[in-house]
């Protein structure tokens, strides 16, 4: 049966003005972009009293100065000495949140054409989902279809390594976690929410305790959707809620940030497969690399200049598995 504990009360009766969204943003090192995805929070919110409160991860290029200097009072401020990853900068500021609900948005985010208030507006349609998200568009305005994903699988893992993902992007069967077959128009129900644009009920992530402390970055937001079905969450996404979403803007380095990937994907196993298919997707998950290294090195045979660097990319990261594939002890370990 449907757990509404949730969402009751999701309005208070009151004379005064609830506060009713609470916009988080996590930021490192992308002072230019934190301000123009700030200015547009204020400019394309109209209708939904909300309050922002920025967690700045100790960034190095001056973040946290500019977003004071420019904005004051009319946001939260809280600029930490430690890069505490996303997070665990997402639960501190969490604590720290007032309303109703609660929306996680990427530094590296525009909003568009009242995208806040048209997603709020949205969770009062599909009050019992619990988790809402929207459509993200790269810069140029093109699909960023990484809004929203499907649960990992021993199928969609076989089709990593078999290297169908890369070969067949565009189709669902063969790119099953990024749901390659669909332009995300229109509503539809969905396992995860991406963190780049999420919006809970603050009683929902209240429930769950907020993001694992197990996850740095990448896969905490698999993680609580997950979680959620045990409250009777039904994560949903709509296109009417659109934002850019450029991507990647706090990760230069692609071997730092498969490994942080990689390991993401380790957890996600380890915490939410069965005891029978546990052991058969962390093959998969090792042999992940592996394929990519031996793909490459084939072109880079035929003369494709690209797969050799590319070779050594895939290399590293399978030589730094002891930061991604973390044995089972330890994580028992890290979670108490």
């Amino acid at each position: 049966m449907l757990n509404k504990s949730f969402n009751n009360e999701s309005r208070r009766d009151s004379p005064m003005k609830t506060l009713l969204l609470s916009i988080i943003v996590i930021s490192y090192n992308t002072r230019e972009m934190t301000l123009e995805c700030i200015r547009s929070i204020f400019i394309q919110t109209k209708n939904t009293n909300f309050e922002v409160i920025v967690f700045d991860n100790a960034s190095n290029d001056d973040s946290a100065t500019a977003i004071e200097n420019e904005f004051g009072n009319k946001v939260k401020l809280i600029a930490s000495m430690e890069n505490f990853g996303f997070a665990a900068g997402n639960n501190m500021a969490a604590s720290e949140a007032k309303g109703d609900y609660i929306l996680l948005l990427n530094p590296d985010t525009v909003v568009l054409d009242n995208a806040i208030d048209h997603l709020m507006e949205f969770s009062q349609e599909y009050p019992h989902s619990g988790i809402w998200g929207g459509k993200t568009l790269f810069g140029d305005k093109s699909l960023n279809p990484a809004s929203c994903w499907s649960e990992q699988s021993l199928w969609s893992l076989f089709s990593q390594v078999i290297g169908f993902t890369s070969l067949f992007r565009r189709f669902t069967l063969f790119n099953p976690e990024g749901m390659g077959g669909w332009d995300r128009q229109g509503i539809r129900y969905v396992d995860i929410v991406s963190g780049c644009f999420f919006l809970i009920h603050h009683k929902l992530w209240k429930k769950l305790d907020g993001f694992s402390n197990l996850f740095f970055m990448y896969g905490e937001e698999a993680d609580l959707c997950l979680r959620a079905r045990e409250y009777g969450a039904k994560p949903i996404v709509t296109s009417d809620a659109t934002i850019i979403h450029y991507g990647g803007a706090s990760e230069k380095v692609r071997t730092d940030m498969m490994v942080r990937l990689l390991k993401a994907k380790y957890l996600l196993i380890q915490l939410h497969f069965s005891n029978k298919t546990n052991w058969l997707a962390t093959y998969l998950l090792y042999l992940w690399p592996v394929s990519r290294y031996v793909a490459h090195s084939i072109l880079t045979i035929f003369g494709r200049k690209s797969s050799g660097e590319a070779r050594k990319v895939w290399r590293e990261i399978y030589n730094r598995k002891n930061e991604w594939a973390i044995k089972k002890q330890e994580l028992l370990n890290e979670k108490r």
